[in-house]
């Protein structure tokens, strides 16, 4: 059973996606054993709370420094041990600590086709923003693993979606959520989790 962790700083749909994919056993051999928001005001905790799940509030500005933040995390994540750490919206960068620690284990979710749009001010609504001011005609998201760099690891999944003329950043926003993002999420995820399974079964 692939035990998940979920990073989340907003809203939590992915996180809705991924516990909705796991009820209704769309994900199979896979649970959500923690859910860790940057904000305290995040609704995602309340959806976590609301299905049994164990949360955990780590806020950056409460410390004192970077680096005491990025070790309560650290230590957060290694006490939970999870074998799948999932950045569902979570809008802090991973520490390269983190990343080291669970080298391979980490995904996450990003609202457009990489390589376009992604990278360092890439995050939520700025990359709607991006894409229709470019004026491009397909965006969609993209599932991948997490590296040193942003948006840079290997690409799980992707998924394309139709920008049309009278979208606003708002709109193609939702449309990439609904079409895209919780769709491939939860397939990459029920992926990993069949991957694994399949090497225990070895």
């Amino acid at each position: 059973m692939l035990s998940l962790a979920v990073l989340v700083s907003g809203g939590g749909t992915n996180l809705q996606a991924i516990i909705d994919a796991i009820e209704n056993k769309f994900i199979k051999d896979a649970k959500v054993d923690l859910v860790i928001s940057s904000s305290e005001s995040a609704y995602a905790i309340e959806r976590a709370k609301k299905h049994g799940i164990r949360t955990e509030t780590i806020v950056p500005k409460s410390f004192s420094s970077k680096e005491d933040y990025d070790k309560a995390l650290f230590e957060c994540l290694s006490k939970a041990k999870p074998d799948l750490i999932v950045l569902a919206g979570f809008l802090t960068a991973i520490p390269a600590k983190i990343i080291a620690g669970f080298r391979g284990k980490i995904i996450n979710i990003h609202p457009s086709l990489i390589p376009s749009f992604c990278g360092k001010g890439y995050y939520g609504i700025h990359v709607h923003e991006a894409a229709l001011k470019r004026g491009v005609k397909i965006t969609g998201a993209t599932v991948h693993y997490v590296d040193e760099d942003l948006d840079t690891g290997p690409i799980i999944l992707q998924k394309a979606v139709e920008v049309r003329e009278e979208d606003t950043p708002q709109i193609l926003q939702k449309r990439v959520m609904e079409e895209a993002e919780h769709i491939i999420l939860p397939e990459a995820i029920n992926m990993i989790a069949a991957a694994l399974k399949k090497q225990e079964e070895v």
